[in-house]
């Protein structure tokens, strides 16, 4: 699974605990929101890719289906 920027902060940090230092890092606040509705295009681009590194998940280990 990638995670995406419609996902939420808290589905996130649900999912994958170590994500958390890096929204506390952004100052982004976990709730239900999408995390496209905290930040630009090109921030938020950012914050995907640094993200799914931490998690080590890519377009590439992502499957059809989840």
């Amino acid at each position: 699974m990638v995670i995406q920027a419609n996902m939420s902060t808290k589905a996130i940090v649900g999912i994958w605990e170590n994500t958390i230092e890096i929204f506390k890092q952004y100052q982004i606040p976990l709730g239900n929101e999408p995390l496209e509705s905290f930040m630009e295009q090109d921030a938020l681009e950012e914050l995907l890719a640094e993200l799914n590194d931490a998690v080590g998940s890519s377009s590439d280990t992502c499957v059809n289906g989840g």
